[in-house]
């Protein structure tokens, strides 16, 4: 099926699911958390994703004082944007959070970088997040972003051009 913008649809599910899940998490690095679904404006912020796991989990450090903490804690619902740019990958993605204070999973996803905001990994502040998709959408393009780039001129030109992308349901 091809949509309105001549993107062919291709809805995935399962390890499908999860592989282009990964590749644009981890292509882009940071997702935008969405937290506080129940209100407007809810609450947007920057995440540093430091991995997806097999079942398509988004893990991510984060202070267990954090306004995002708080946020989950009273409403577990999440929903990631991702935006990869040098790809031209998109993703958004929504489930539930939860809360790890697991040492082996922090000495998993730990990262230098993560220094930056935390005194070491044994920091008593330190808490992961575990962001457990269930539904979402993506976008990436078939062919790159340089023939992409060149498909977008020929069609800016006038002519008649598939845009050689692909659009679908993530169902994880």
């Amino acid at each position: 099926m091809v949509d309105s913008n001549h993107e062919p649809d291709q809805d995935l599910t399962g390890t499908q699911a999860v592989e282009v899940l990964r590749d644009i998490v981890m292509a882009a690095n940071t997702c935008m958390m969405v937290t506080q679904h129940e209100t407007f404006p809810f609450d947007v912020r920057p995440m540093g994703a430091q991995g997806v796991d097999d079942s398509g989990t988004v893990w991510f450090l984060s202070a267990a004082d954090s306004g995002k903490n708080r946020d989950i804690e009273r409403d577990a619902r999440v929903t990631l944007l991702v935006q990869d740019n040098s790809h031209y990958q998109y993703a958004q993605v929504s489930g539930s959070a939860t809360i790890h204070r697991d040492k082996a999973l922090i000495d998993k996803y730990w990262s230098a970088v993560a220094n930056a905001w935390f005194d070491g990994k044994d920091d008593p502040r330190v808490t992961l997040l575990a962001v457990h998709p269930e539904t979402g959408q993506y976008w990436k393009t078939k062919n790159g972003k340089v023939v992409t780039g060149v498909r977008m001129l020929l069609s800016a030109a006038g002519a008649n051009v598939d845009e050689g992308g692909v659009h679908g349901q993530l169902r994880v």
